[in-house]
């Protein structure tokens, strides 16, 4: 009976091979010089200020580009079930317009996160970003078409904007969920440290005014003592894990900040949150205290 149960798996493995298209992008560097040349010309043309923190999503603490993509991604799948049950025509325009207008601001969104990242999450990023392109010129393609009364060309284009769309939403899930682009890399740390106060080190041993790393347990921490204060906070940037320790020390709005080194995600001292993006999410902070013996302690500040 195993014997049989086994042979079905091999069968079907050979049958249906694994597809690892992403994964394939996303190890290649044939496309790595367009790349290199595209993100420091967007990072040229969007420079830090509000426009960029706006478009990372700074202002709402989450990524800007993912609801985006799911309105023009909704609507056009709309398109075509208004289409598939032969709906007024007028609905079906109107819905793919609305797709149009949403992918313009999200392809904004996606390209300032994109120059952001690093260079195998680039690769796929790149692809992903020209299927949409196709997408959207497929879907404008339709909606003249329809315009002009040709109705039977124009769905056939917004069929075939669905697949590119498709293609362009399975690498983005690829970059989301594989690559961990977008996610908050510093958000275990509150699953790591346990409640409650624990010794980190001597407070002597810490250079004044000079970041240094110190370790609790499974993870890293920012240590910053300036006279007799201490600031400690996650040392893994949040965007993309970045060493914030080896970062620099800069005042925004007379608020001390530090700015991580990898991509210039910049946090606020005083507790963590964010002042420029990319990153959107705050890192931990963690409230010190000294012991009379000198022993600085720490504990997760509650939210």
């Amino acid at each position: 009976m195993r014997e049989t149960v086994k042979t079905k798996r091999r069968s079907f493995r050979h049958l249906v091979p694994p597809v690892d298209v992403a994964g394939r992008i996303e190890r290649s560097d044939r496309m790595d010089r367009p790349i290199r040349v595209l993100a420091k010309a967007v990072r040229r043309r969007i420079g830090p200020g509000r426009l960029r923190d706006l478009l990372h999503g700074v202002p709402t603490g989450k990524p800007l580009h993912p609801p985006l993509t799911d309105l023009s991604l909704g609507c056009w799948l709309a398109t075509a079930v208004l289409d598939l049950t032969d709906a007024d025509p007028r609905a079906a325009r109107a819905v793919l317009v609305a797709g149009i207008g949403g992918a313009i601001p999200a392809a904004a969104a996606g390209i300032t996160d994109w120059s952001s990242l690093h260079r195998e999450q680039q690769r796929v990023g790149f692809v992903h970003a020209i299927a949409n392109l196709t997408a959207l010129g497929l879907y404008a393609g339709s909606l003249a078409l329809r315009l002009t009364g040709n109705d039977r060309r124009g769905r056939l284009l917004s069929f075939a904007g669905l697949a590119a769309a498709g293609l362009g939403g399975y690498l983005g899930g690829h970059l989301a969920y594989r690559q961990a682009a977008g996610a908050n890399h510093a958000e275990s740390v509150t699953h790591l440290v346990p409640l409650g106060w624990h010794d980190l080190c001597e407070v002597g041993s810490l250079p004044d005014g000079r970041p240094v790393t110190r370790r609790l347990g499974y993870i890293d921490l920012f240590v910053l003592r300036v006279g007799d204060g201490v600031t400690v906070l996650a040392d893994r940037c949040s965007h993309l894990a970045g060493p914030l320790h080896q970062g620099r020390l800069v005042s925004e709005g007379g608020t001390a900040c530090v700015v991580c080194p990898w991509h210039g995600s910049t946090f606020r001292l005083s507790d963590g949150t964010v002042a420029h993006g990319p990153a959107t999410a705050p890192q931990p902070y963690f409230e010190t205290r000294i012991r009379r013996d000198g022993v600085l302690q720490v504990r997760p500040a509650l939210a």
